[in-house]
C-alpha cells in the first residue's frame, strides 16, 4: 500500500514477519522497552487487544504478528503520533485487525465500554511530571513525563475497561515499583507475573515487565532477571536467543 512519508520519517524493518514502521526521531522512537512488553504480553484467538499511550503503534503492530488476538486498538493523545501510527498500520495493510484512536485515556467512555477488553497494554510514560531534567512540553517530554496521564490515569482505565479476568501488561521502572503494585490493586488488578530486566549482571534493572489479572485472587511468581549486555556491545547469551526468536517467532 502506498502510504506518504513525511519529512523527517523514516521507515523502519522491525525483522519479524517483514514488519515495518513509520518513525519520526523528533517525536518519540519506540526502544527495547516496547520490544519486550510485546512479547511479554499474551493474547489468544479472538480477544480484543487495547494498548493505551501507543505511541507510534510499534506494540499492536508487532502482537498483531505474535498474537491470534482478533483486534488490536492503539490509544495515543498527541495527534501527530497517532495519525503518524495509523500510516503504520496502512503500510503493513493491517487497517482490518489495528486501529488507532487519536483519544484521551482518561475519556475511556466515550470509546470504550466498562468490562469489554481482554487485554489491555501500556508503555506509559515513566517520569513524574517534575522528576529529572524537562523541556518544554513537547511530543518527547509529553512520551517520558506524566504530563498528560498519570500512572494511576492508567492502571484505572485499564481496570475499567477490563473484563474480569482480563489481563493487563506494562513496563515500567523499578524505582517506582511500590507505587505500581499498590496502584494496581488499588483497581482490583492482582499482579501474577514479574520479571526485571538489567543492563548487566552487576547493575540495577533499568526495566520492570508487569502482568495483572482483574479481580484475581494474590499469588505473584517472580521470574529470573533478563539480562541485556555481557558486557559493551556485546548480548548476553538469553538476548541472542531473545533477538532470534522475534525475528523467526515463538
Amino acid at each position: 500500500m502506498d502510504v506518504m512519508i513525511k519529512e523527517n520519517e523514516r521507515i523502519d524493518d522491525l525483522q519479524y514477519k517483514g514488519l515495518r514502521l513509520i518513525q519520526n526521531p523528533e517525536l518519540f522512537c519506540f526502544g527495547m522497552d516496547a520490544v519486550l512488553l510485546a512479547n511479554y504480553a499474551k493474547a489468544v484467538a479472538g480477544d480484543t487487544v487495547v494498548d493505551l499511550c501507543t505511541g507510534n503503534g510499534v506494540i499492536p503492530i508487532l502482537m498483531s504478528a505474535k498474537t491470534n488476538a482478533a483486534k488490536l486498538i492503539g490509544v495515543e493523545i498527541q495527534k501527530e503520533s497517532a495519525e503518524l501510527a495509523d500510516r503504520s498500520v496502512r503500510l503493513n495493510d493491517l487497517s482490518g485487525k489495528v486501529e488507532i484512536l487519536n483519544e484521551d485515556i482518561r475519556r475511556f467512555n466515550d470509546f470504550f465500554p466498562k468490562g469489554s477488553v481482554d487485554v489491555v497494554t501500556c508503555n506509559p510514560p515513566y517520569m513524574i511530571e517534575d522528576h529529572g531534567l524537562r523541556n518544554d512540553a513537547d511530543a518527547k517530554t509529553i512520551a517520558r513525563h506524566e504530563i498528560m496521564c498519570t500512572l494511576e490515569d492508567v492502571i484505572g482505565t485499564a481496570s475499567a475497561i477490563l473484563k474480569t479476568g482480563g489481563m493487563f501488561y506494562m513496563v515500567h521502572r523499578p524505582f517506582r515499583l511500590t507505587e505500581i503494585m499498590v496502584t494496581l490493586q488499588k483497581y482490583k488488578l492482582e499482579p501474577k507475573r514479574m520479571r526485571l530486566v538489567y543492563p548487566y549482571v552487576d547493575k540495577e534493572p533499568t526495566m520492570v515487565l508487569i502482568e495483572a489479572k482483574r479481580d484475581a485472587k494474590p499469588r505473584i511468581t517472580v521470574e529470573k532477571p533478563f539480562i541485556i549486555y555481557e558486557r559493551p556491545g556485546v548480548y548476553t547469551e538469553q538476548m541472542r536467543e531473545f533477538e532470534d526468536s522475534i525475528k523467526v517467532g515463538d
